[in-house]
């Protein structure tokens, strides 16, 4: 069966795609959302988490997904419909088959993820003192290639892996990508403006 006329049954059967903005923690996953709600795509959030100094344009999350794991009340997806939600890459596996998926996967330089999310849980003193990044970045690569098997594997996800740096430095072409996989009609310059180098506060050098 061709893929087009497989994602027309799955559509005529579950209804309008969920828009799945993931990727690791300080991955560039807000930056995506804020982004779509640029653009003019309506996005599932309750507000709870307010943004801060780690993010000053906000987080955009919904309480509700970290629930997932539990394997509970997950009628809030019907609501996602049509919708952008962001749910971290460690839940996407308890994501139910019975809904269509567009993945949006945040992918950045692991040793940036680790410096980010280092940084910002010392600030709130959740953090005794930094993990062991070559410990950590074998965690993480582990979890991303699991992660991304999962995804292949599965009819109901389409996946579109999109750089953390690349949509930095060059925010008009991410916004265009980025609309064309939604299939929306987006405003990419507005998209684009979101993008702020600014922000980009733990880069590593390239190798």
């Amino acid at each position: 069966m061709s893929s087009w006329i497989d994602r027309v049954r799955r559509r005529l059967r579950y209804g309008t795609p969920i828009v799945v903005v993931s990727g690791l923690p300080r991955s560039g996953t807000s930056m995506a959302m804020n982004m779509l709600a640029a653009g003019g795509m309506p996005i599932l959030t309750d507000g709870i988490r307010t943004a801060d100094e780690s993010n000053p344009k906000g987080y955009y999350e919904l309480e509700a997904v970290k629930d997932l794991h539990t394997q509970g009340d997950t009628q809030w997806l019907i609501d996602a419909r049509g919708k952008a939600v962001k749910i971290v890459s460690f839940l996407l596996t308890w994501l139910p088959e019975t809904h269509d998926y567009r993945v949006i996967f945040m992918q950045r330089d692991l040793r940036e993820v680790i410096a980010s999310e280092t940084t910002m849980l010392l600030k709130r003193g959740t953090l005794a003192e930094p993990p062991n990044e070559q410990q950590t970045l074998a965690v993480y690569q582990q979890h991303l290639d699991k992660v991304h098997r999962f995804l292949a594997n599965r009819r109901c996800f389409t996946t579109l892996t999109l750089s953390y740096r690349e949509a930095l430095d060059r925010p008009d072409q991410a916004a265009k990508r980025i609309r064309d996989f939604v299939g929306a009609r987006l405003d990419v310059v507005e998209m684009a403006r979101v993008a702020d180098p600014a922000l980009y506060r733990n880069r590593a050098n390239a190798r």
